[in-house]
């Protein structure tokens, strides 16, 4: 007897599932048009053109990719994916307080520099160097910082969107 899983599960070695693998990585590699373009030194109205045409088209591109693929094997995509993400979700659910500290740090100092440039530059011009270098290193230590505050974190976030939330503090005397 076969679940109903099994019915929907196709295999990922069909023509159709390939096909569509094959057009959502011509949607990725079709942005590496951009960087070559400037670097080929077409003009910048050009540039965002280009841009403009691929953000449109890709978002073609994956209604195709989807409808190539099917709902069985989009299904399939999204478990293997999603399968993988979810195993780099912290499992833990209490941190020490010295990571807690760390990771609290990690977590506001990027929020609060990117609420703070704008009017750092506004005061004083030319103070905070402009570097995409730093904004990555910004956007990696938020990203990182969910992973140092663990699982219990993560619970945390999501009670801020829940209206009917309630803070039940339990201390371990």
């Amino acid at each position: 007897m076969t679940s109903p899983q099994d019915e929907i599960a196709p295999s990922s070695t069909g023509w159709r599932f390939k096909a569509g693998i094959g057009i959502l990585s011509l949607t990725v590699l079709a942005w590496l048009l951009v960087p070559l373009a400037a670097a080929a030194d077409v003009p910048g109205p050009k540039i965002a053109a280009l841009t403009g045409i691929l953000f449109i088209s890709n978002k073609i591109l994956l209604i195709l990719a989807i409808a190539v693929m099917g709902k069985s094997g989009f299904q399939q995509l999204k478990r293997s994916v999603f399968g993988y993400v979810s195993t780099l979700a912290p499992t833990e659910q209490e941190v020490g307080p010295a990571r807690h500290r760390v990771g609290l740090v990690m977590f506001c100092l990027p929020l609060i520099s990117s609420f703070l440039e704008p009017y750092v530059d506004t005061l004083w011009p030319g103070l905070r160097p402009n570097l995409w270098q730093v904004q990555a290193l910004g956007d990696a230590m938020l990203v990182g910082s969910f992973f140092v505050l663990g699982g219990n974190f993560w619970d945390k976030v999501r009670a801020l969107f829940i209206r009917t939330a309630r803070v039940v503090n339990v201390s371990t005397v």
